[in-house]
């Protein structure tokens, strides 16, 4: 996003954590008259559409299993986000008998200890090697608590002033049936990845690993593996001492970088979005 190189693309870094820019992204979408003024949108998982088109993918992975294993069928999915795996589960709503989800987290393990517990407790996020899944503030776990309480706007209102207001909720009776969760250090994702390039010959990059960490021996399981090792060079050289390439990557290093820092507050974009829009 950095390295197109084109005069209308402009990359913003925000001075902050992944739920700070997230945070901020919600609110301007949530400005209707400036979203509409500029033709505003999202390519992440804030955008339902994004999500949709996730379900293909698992309903292509679930049926190139054998008939025999398609009932018995767990999903281990990566995720901080919590996108990814509630493309699955919307899935699994519309009919397609998957069994269950794995939810594979790093070290910011809010969703572990959500789907251990029942308590959605904000923490502190932690810079760690897998950062996609450097994540306190699940913004798909929203649309997961609307279907998980009974399609009621009042109760998921009132989860999620409470998140906002204090940082945990408890969920009484919150249905984990259908879900399981694991957790992986640093230290452990280095283990993995040099577990599995052993076992499997596969370099499997710091997010996907994450998921190697626990896996249900009763069940078929399916790991989503979610990007490419050549993104994450450092940890794989010290893991197992190969150098990951990709072509595309490797031809992006010869471009210049452009990016602008700014602060993560919905001023800061707004005014930056004012000043480059096309008028």
């Amino acid at each position: 996003m950095t390295c197109t190189g084109a005069q209308n693309v402009f990359a913003l870094a925000v001075d902050g954590t992944f739920d700070d820019a997230q945070s901020v992204l919600k609110e301007i979408l949530g400005d209707r008259i400036f979203r509409t003024r500029h033709r505003l949108s999202a390519v992440n998982s804030i955008n339902l559409a994004r999500v949709l088109a996730q379900c293909v993918y698992y309903l292509h992975a679930w049926l190139r299993l054998p008939a025999d294993d398609r009932g018995n069928v767990e999903f281990i999915v990566p995720t901080g986000n919590f996108g990814n795996v509630l493309a699955g589960w919307l899935l699994q709503q519309m009919g397609v008998p998957i069994r269950g989800f794995r939810v594979a987290t790093n070290q910011n393990d809010i969703l572990y200890r959500l789907f251990t517990t029942g308590e959605y407790r904000v923490g502190e996020v932690h810079p760690s090697l897998a950062p996609s899944m450097d994540i306190q503030v699940a913004s798909n776990f929203e649309r997961f608590l609307y279907y998980s309480v009974g399609r009621d706007s009042a109760r998921v209102r009132e989860a999620m002033k409470a998140i906002k207001a204090t940082g945990n909720y408890k969920f009484e009776n919150f249905d984990r049936a259908t879900f399981s969760a694991s957790r992986c250090t640093d230290g452990e994702i280095a283990e993995i990845i040099a577990r599995v390039h052993h076992d499997h010959g596969y370099v499997v990059d710091p997010h996907t690993a994450c998921a190697f960490k626990e896996h249900n021996p009763e069940r078929v399981n399916v790991v989503l593996a979610t990007a490419s090792p050549a993104k994450f060079p450092d940890t794989i050289r010290a893991a197992i001492g190969i150098e990951p390439t990709d072509p595309s990557l490797e031809r992006l290093k010869t471009r210049p970088v452009v990016k602008h820092l700014l602060e993560a507050t919905p001023a800061a974009i707004r005014e930056f979005i004012e000043q480059h829009a096309v008028k």
